[in-house]
């Protein structure tokens, strides 16, 4: 694996998605498998718009002290990728129209067509109480990939957990929802206003 051109294609897509507002400045966490039992993932420090060769870490499965310097997300992509052989690439986002219609919907079912191609319906997952989220949360989230047999995974109120073997298709599905979710939001405003 060429580690340096894997960097820039984090890097490359990290700025993509900071621009569409699925990051936020410390908000979010992306991850590449490296080997069997190492990945790549953004540190704790990374600025999503600039990430650089000191805002990725490369962490063992065996915990050390790089494990302190990475996001707090590394559990969760730790249990995914340990668990889940075809995760290459792992993303967590919280796309503003898709964390928006989470709060609302117990489900989301596209109205567009690349929507309905791409994602089809989607269930939205409540995390229950938020106060020990992270606690469950790498069982949880990995548990609901391998049960469900998606590849997409959204959380109300928290946001977006996707992995995939192709970074550019992850990419592609988190932007499809994020679109789909807007149009839906938009159609339901435009329905009100009908009404009125």
């Amino acid at each position: 694996m060429n580690k340096p051109h894997l960097k820039e294609i984090l890097s490359s897509l990290a700025l993509s998605m900071f621009r569409k507002d699925f990051f936020g400045i410390y908000h979010g966490s992306l991850s590449a498998k490296t080997e069997t039992n190492r990945f790549l993932i953004n540190t704790n420090e990374a600025v999503f718009d600039a990430l650089h060769e000191n805002s990725l870490i490369e962490l063992y499965y065996k915990k050390d002290y790089r494990w302190n310097q990475a996001s707090i997300d590394a559990g969760i992509h730790y249990s995914i990728y340990s668990q889940i052989s075809e995760a290459k690439f792992i993303c967590f986002s919280m796309p503003q129209f898709t964390t928006a219609y989470s709060l609302q919907h117990n489900v989301i079912t596209p109205k567009d067509y690349f929507g309905f191609k791409e994602i089809g319906s989607i269930e939205i997952v409540d995390p229950k109480q938020f106060e020990d989220w992270y606690d469950r949360a790498a069982s949880e989230i990995a548990y609901y990939f391998q049960s469900q047999k998606t590849n997409i995974m959204v959380i109300r109120g928290y946001g977006v957990y996707a992995y995939n073997r192709d970074i550019h298709e992850m990419a592609k599905k988190l932007a499809v929802l994020e679109k789909s979710c807007r149009l839906l939001m938009l159609d339901s405003q435009v329905s009100n206003y009908d009404y009125e």
